[in-house]
């Protein structure tokens, strides 16, 4: 089990760290959301949670509760620049199926379910 994060999702979450008082890593899940299942969660953390199980990189932690593990197992996170835009992309091995606009994903365990 791993969730890790490119170099520049590491540098990219440690400058909001560094703005955020209290900051302890990066919480990192899904909810239910959209037409296809769910949608990722991301904030900063300020306290951990029950059920988190922590993955590092870099110095950088990312926070993942129990509920979502199975969900976003094996994801890399990246965060890339594209001319004006920047945002934070995941590469998630478990996605089976996205909507049309980007808003929400299945996985393969949900399939089964």
């Amino acid at each position: 089990m791993a969730i890790t994060l490119t170099p520049a999702a590491a540098d990219r979450i440690r400058s909001y760290l560094a703005e955020t008082p209290g900051g302890i890593g990066l919480r990192f899940g899904v909810r239910k959301s959209g037409c296809t299942g769910f949608a990722y969660v991301v904030d900063i953390a300020t306290a951990p949670g029950p059920d988190d199980t922590v993955f590092e990189t870099d110095g950088v932690a990312v926070r993942v509760d129990a509920a979502s593990l199975p969900q976003v197992d094996g994801t890399e996170i990246d965060f890339v620049s594209q001319g004006l835009n920047q945002q934070f992309v995941f590469r998630n091995p478990n996605v089976e199926d996205a909507c049309g606009c980007g808003e929400s994903f299945s996985t393969k365990a949900d399939r089964a379910a």
